[in-house]
């Protein structure tokens, strides 16, 4: 009975409540052609339009799940929309309203959707209590956090107490990564899915490893996005900088060489190749990979089963990737439903 742990929805009736409450979060609902809509948030980003099956009714959705053989999604909303500008008290508004808005979706349908919280960072403790509320309220099994917040990588930023409440509450973090507005150097040939978020995630991970969060938290889970970015690919790389950089003059305060910690994370399956799969569970180890589709987004993997199917595992590894370590990963996720 598969778990999705990488699905990205934006219920509908969000987007209805936003033509009534947006100035309340300082946003503003734009329509184009085609029933397509946009958020603008004030003195921030215009964000590009809503994908249709970002925003689809949920009978499409579970049909959709039914064809690829999903029996539960864990849904993130979509880090674009996270707002990393606003000033604190609004942050924590919009990320209240983001996840009683999905929490009404998972506790409509408890058989087939979990949810991950959203936060309202860089406001560390402001974040760390809206983890707490969406957990113990509204039935979140863990979060998901951008992979960088306003171009600052995680591991640079403070965050110290949201990462105590999610080892504290025992649920596991994603991060995932985040361009609201397309760079230059990624706008065509889209470089922006293949090689900027991949990146994203890359750069976050070399920070959160350096600057010791893993050592200061050793039961803290993190799930890395489309097989974690560059990590397990340029691991050489990062042990050789490791060695050979001033990592005094460099704030390295990690207590091993970054390829120690390669097992400290979590990986989906996001990957378009089963060969590559395969050598990802071989190198981090099969306990650490998870099935993720990324559906609502272009790069999605529309029959993750089948990756997994394909890249040669047991069937009991087979099980272990597209069940079981998820329960590992989010404990709280109904064990009897699963």
């Amino acid at each position: 009975m598969p778990v999705d742990v990488h699905a990205h929805y934006v219920p509908p009736q969000l987007i209805e409540a936003l033509e009534s409450r947006g100035k309340e979060f300082g946003v503003s609902l734009q329509h184009g052609p085609a029933c397509q809509c946009a958020l603008h948030f004030d003195g921030g980003p215009k964000i590009r339009p809503f994908f249709a099956e970002l925003v689809e009714p949920l009978d499409q959705r579970l049909a959709t799940m039914d064809a690829m053989g999903v029996t539960r999604q864990v849904l993130s909303s979509w880090a674009d929309i996270f707002g990393p500008h606003l000033d604190e008290t609004r942050a924590v508004a919009w990320h209240r309203f983001l996840n009683d808005q999905m929490a009404r979706i998972c506790e409509a349908t408890p058989e087939r959707f979990s949810m991950l919280a959203s936060l309202p960072l860089p406001h560390a403790q402001a974040a760390a209590d809206e983890l707490e509320r969406a957990v113990k309220s509204r039935g979140a099994v863990g979060a998901v956090i951008p992979a960088n917040v306003a171009e600052i990588n995680l591991g640079e930023l403070p965050l110290d107490a949201l990462w105590q409440k999610a080892q504290e509450l025992d649920v596991g973090l994603f991060i995932h990564p985040v361009q609201a507005l397309a760079l230059p150097r990624s706008a065509k040939f889209g470089l922006s899915q293949i090689a900027q978020y991949t990146s994203d995630t890359t750069m976050t991970v070399g920070s959160i490893i350096s600057s010791g969060v893993l050592d200061r938290f050793p039961s803290l889970r993190l799930l890395l996005s489309h097989g974690g970015g560059g990590v397990p690919y340029l691991i050489g790389r990062f042990d050789c900088m490791h060695e050979r950089m001033d990592r005094v003059a460099q704030a390295v305060t990690a207590n091993d060489k970054p390829s120690a910690y390669l097992r400290r994370f979590y990986y989906d399956t996001i990957l378009h190749d089963p060969t590559i799969l395969h050598w990802l569970a071989s190198r981090v180890s099969v306990a650490r990979v998870v099935l993720g589709s990324d559906y609502s987004f272009p790069p999605a993997d529309r029959d993750p089963l089948a990756s997994v199917r394909q890249a040669g595992f047991t069937p009991a590894e087979e099980r272990a990737i597209c069940e079981e370590n998820a329960l590992t990963l989010f404990p709280t996720l109904p064990r009897a439903l699963v």
